[in-house]
């Protein structure tokens, strides 16, 4: 019997659009591993085994008689999906940069398994990088890893495993396909309702199909009186995109949260909340005391229970970038995010997950899933913030520097935002339409200002 997608993880790719590829992507900044490349090639074939998806396509059922089912792909080629790149000297971030935009512009290929990873050489200081790039419906739940978590190691001595040879199963024909679908229709007609593009995207349809699961949603809609302000974020959107990054010290944003209050999280949105404000002033938009930007903004809870942090809610959040003072736009910011528990506000992930049909393989991809389950006119962009381990992490022997999250645009959204921190720095990654943000990178070196800003009112 073969496996079928969930009809959430199909959803997931009826919902995607050619300017809008929902993979999501990973930058890794690594010392140079002492066997090159080469050694990063071959630490990735040898653990394959460990994500075994990543060795399977999405094969299709004749007349959509069911959900697609995930098949070995018996013309698996590594080369395929693990490519290597070099930048001209001398290696600039900048230069990083433009090939990170131009390869997370295209889409992956349907036809093979829904992955990529480029190892690119020629970063100043002898670094290398590897960039990643995944369809959340390669993974099913919050859980799931995908192949940059796989390369990385506590020890920097870890010996990877010997390569496993790997022998695809047998795919099977349209008919046998079609016979399947018939069977499991018999047995259990409710696994083989379709959750078609419409229905997954329109909320009233989709809140009629899933009933109960969707009522938190529509009681967080309700309890945003107004739609999004009208901003230079949304619009239309291209198929190019620009990549920026910025870094922030975790002991600098520590010392403003011990100075002013609050959490991490709520200094971060402040940090982004000037750096908005200073990005729209640049740009010549109109910028008054009541001006606001509305953000998706997903947040991790720690389960007392569990002892885990797999509760997530997302809620809407009105960034208030008309404040000049940075004390008081982190202090009404810290208000904002105390009504955490108010369930009209927030939306689990549970509940996500049923409304829209993603099942990403990181948390980042938590507020692209939701950006396509809710309308555009609720909030301007999506921002992720996903804790890190604050230990040096390896991969082939070379220590990782750096890693910045791209999240995915979703439909009407020029900008998203992610941040990882990991060893005593967060990480910021900016993914933003080329055509409407092309100054993303202007929006990146305020991120910074803005860090030194609250500092410096930190005293």
């Amino acid at each position: 019997m073969v496996e079928r997608l969930s009809p959430l993880d199909a959803s997931f790719l009826y919902l995607e659009e050619p300017a809008t590829p929902m993979h999501v992507g990973g930058l890794l900044i690594l010392d140079a591993p002492p066997g090159g490349l080469d050694a990063l090639a071959a630490l990735v074939e040898a653990r394959l085994p460990l994500v075994p998806r990543y060795r399977q396509r999405v094969a299709e059922v004749p007349g959509h008689l069911a959900d697609p089912v995930w098949v070995d792909d018996r013309d698996f080629d590594l080369a395929l999906h693990l490519r290597r790149s070099r930048l001209p000297r001398p290696g600039t971030e900048a230069q990083l940069l433009d090939l990170v935009s131009r390869l997370e512009s295209r889409p992956l290929d349907r036809n093979r398994p829904l992955w990529e990873a480029y190892l690119i050489e020629g970063l100043s200081g002898g670094r290398v990088a590897v960039m990643t790039k995944t369809h959340p419906a390669l993974v099913d739940g919050l859980s799931a890893i995908d192949i940059g978590q796989v390369l990385l190691d506590v020890d920097p001595e870890a010996v990877p495993p010997e390569p496993v040879e790997w022998h695809p199963a047998r795919a099977p024909g349209n008919a046998e396909l079609v016979l399947q679908a018939l069977d499991e229709y018999v047995r259990r007609p409710s696994s083989l309702v379709a959750v078609r593009h419409a229905a997954a995207t329109d909320l009233r349809s989709a809140a009629v199909r899933i009933g109960g699961v969707a009522g938190g949603l529509l009681r967080a809609v309700r309890s945003t009186l107004l739609p999004a302000p009208r901003t230079p974020l949304n619009g239309p959107v291209s198929r190019q995109r620009r990549v920026a990054v910025a870094r922030a010290r975790l002991g600098d944003l520590t010392r403003i949260r011990a100075a002013h209050g609050g959490t991490v999280n709520d200094v971060l949105l402040a940090v982004l909340t000037g750096a908005l404000r200073e990005w729209l002033l640049s740009r010549g938009e109109p910028v008054v005391a009541g001006t606001t930007v509305r953000a998706l903004v997903p947040v991790s809870l720690q389960d007392d229970e569990r002892g885990s942090g797999s509760r997530v809610t997302s809620h809407l959040v009105d960034l208030p970038v008309g404040e000049p003072n940075p004390r008081v736009r982190l202090a009404r910011l810290g208000y904002a995010m105390r009504s955490i528990g108010d369930p009209g506000r927030s939306v689990t992930a549970d509940g996500l997950i049923a409304l829209t049909g993603f099942a990403p393989p990181t948390l980042h991809a938590l507020g692209a899933r939701a950006a396509r389950g809710l309308s555009r006119r609720l909030f301007n962009l999506v921002i992720t913030n996903v804790p890190g381990p604050q230990v040096p992490l390896y991969a082939a022997g070379a220590q990782m520097q750096e890693v910045f999250p791209v999240v995915p645009l979703a439909r009407g959204q020029g900008l998203s935002i992610g941040m990882t921190s990991y060893n005593g720095t967060v990480f910021f990654g900016f993914n933003a339409d080329r055509d409407s943000v092309g100054d993303v990178d202007v929006l990146a070196d305020m991120t910074h200002q803005q860090v030194a800003e609250l500092l410096e009112a930190a005293g």
